[in-house]
């Protein structure tokens, strides 16, 4: 929520001092603008920042990679923040490891706005993998340790140890 628009603020080179609020008891966060009513909804608000820093290509490029980078922050807010078992968490997982596969961002080849806030949901998941957990999930952990040596996106979040070796070799 709040926390992690305050990151992709500071990312997007933004001056920060927004002020967030949270709205009913699923805590949806809400942006007070100046003008007007404020915007409320996650994706809503970090779509806005991305305009507000005039960096639209996170957002996708074409037609295309601008509906792939909206389904995966769907697939933020509904899934990986809506699931807390350890079952929703493996199929999670699962479906980004498959998706992964031949891909070196979730919108292809281009770094985008839904490899961010991906990252910042699944940080706390991945922090708690293990060494074997991670190997199962090679392309995640391939795709994580990549974004999270991307400039400026990690912060103060700590750093997530990848075994180097195994992680480029097709081993399966």
């Amino acid at each position: 929520g709040p926390e992690e628009l305050a990151l992709l603020e500071r990312l997007l080179g933004l001056p920060g001092g927004n002020k967030y609020g949270a709205q009913g008891e699923r805590k949806v966060p809400v942006l007070q603008t100046n003008n007007g009513p404020g915007l409320t909804g996650f994706m809503t608000i970090a779509a806005h920042l991305v305009k507000q820093a005039k960096k639209d290509q996170l957002l996708g490029s074409t037609a295309e990679e601008k509906a792939v980078v909206q389904q995966w922050l769907e697939y933020r807010v509904t899934r990986v923040d809506g699931g807390s078992s350890k079952e929703d968490t493996t199929t999670i997982l699962k479906d980004l490891n498959t998706h992964l596969e031949d891909k070196v961002y979730l919108a292809g080849n281009i770094f985008t706005l839904a490899d961010i806030l991906m990252y910042y949901g699944l940080h706390h998941v991945m922090v708690d993998l293990t060494v074997q957990e991670k190997e199962k999930y090679l392309n995640v952990s391939r795709w994580f340790n990549h974004i999270q040596h991307y400039p400026g996106v990690r912060q103060h979040l700590s750093n997530v140890i990848f075994i180097k070796n195994r992680l480029y070799t097709n081993v399966h």
